[in-house]
């Protein structure tokens, strides 16, 4: 058993001065052979919690809102839960997760709350953007699947459909339900690597779909900055919350994911704004009577 214990409670990251604070409670363990913290708080970003979290001394114990769900309030769980699940703000709250933003990001996460919306307006055009892997089986890239549409001079951002490591009958069968679910207008595919086939696939499964055959003839972050400005100038709407797609926007920078994987829910999402917002528009069309 420890014989110095300090128990630290009410939000650490909250305080005034956190720092100070949390170098004050050392100053408490002074007797013991193993004198130590316990601290209770949210993971939100500030210095002191990333400092903590890095120590490898740390043990940190997690849990989420929802392990603890059949001793709280039903509206509590309809309300809170309901409205901020999947947001920043309910990663952060509900689910204990620490999340920060990369400083040299195409995205940051304010301007994404900023412009997350529940639904969206009536659309004069949708598109599914598919960023087909260059190969399949267990250490393929993900099949970058994401539907967007357009009114008024926005983007909505609908659906982030993509699969890791599935087949291309399978991540074709998903880009198509999704197309037929949405009524969507169009895909657009990606043909660089792989994608010539993933046409032929798509085609084969349903031949009736037009597919918008498109070519990446620069990297990724520079076909990414001009989208990344749409939502800079507030142009883009999520409809919803797409944790996996927000990861991957705000840890985008010039050298690609700081994990260098492949960022193949953002590659779809760029295909399918650019070809909204960006490319030649077609004719707008009667979506509803």
């Amino acid at each position: 058993m420890y014989e110095n214990l300090i128990l630290a409670r009410g939000r650490l990251d909250c305080f005034p001065t956190p720092d100070a604070a949390f170098d004050m409670l050392q100053f408490g363990l002074r007797l013991g052979a193993r004198p130590r913290n316990c601290v209770t708080t949210t993971p939100r970003p500030v210095p002191l919690i990333r400092r903590l979290l890095a120590d490898p001394r740390t043990v940190v114990s997690r849990a989420r809102t929802h392990d603890n769900a059949a001793h709280l309030a039903p509206d509590f769980l309809d309300q809170v839960v309901g409205r901020y699940a999947g947001t920043r703000l309910g990663r952060q709250e509900l689910d204990g997760e620490l999340i920060a933003d990369r400083d040299d990001a195409l995205w940051n996460r304010a301007a994404l709350e900023a412009g997350r919306v529940a639904a969206a307006p009536d659309l004069g055009r949708i598109v599914v953007a598919v960023d087909p892997p260059a190969a399949s089986g267990a250490r393929s890239d993900a099949c970058g699947i994401v539907a967007a549409g357009r009114a008024g001079g926005h983007a909505y951002v609908l659906a982030d459909a993509s699969l890791a490591r599935a087949t291309p009958q399978a991540w074709a069968g998903t880009a198509l339900a999704l197309y037929h679910r949405l009524q969507a207008d169009a895909l657009v595919v990606e043909v660089n690597q792989g994608g010539e086939m993933a046409a032929a696939v798509l085609g084969q499964c349903d031949p009736a779909v037009p597919v918008t055959r498109v070519h990446a003839t620069r990297g990724k972050y520079l076909r990414a900055e001009p989208v990344s400005l749409l939502y800079a100038r507030g142009l883009v709407h999520h409809v919803g919350a797409f944790p996996a797609l927000e990861d991957e926007l705000c840890d985008f920078g010039p050298d690609g994911l700081s994990g260098g994987a492949s960022p193949d829910r953002l590659d779809a999402l760029v295909w399918a704004l650019t070809h909204l917002m960006l490319g030649p528009q077609a004719e707008p069309r009667i979506r509803r009577l």
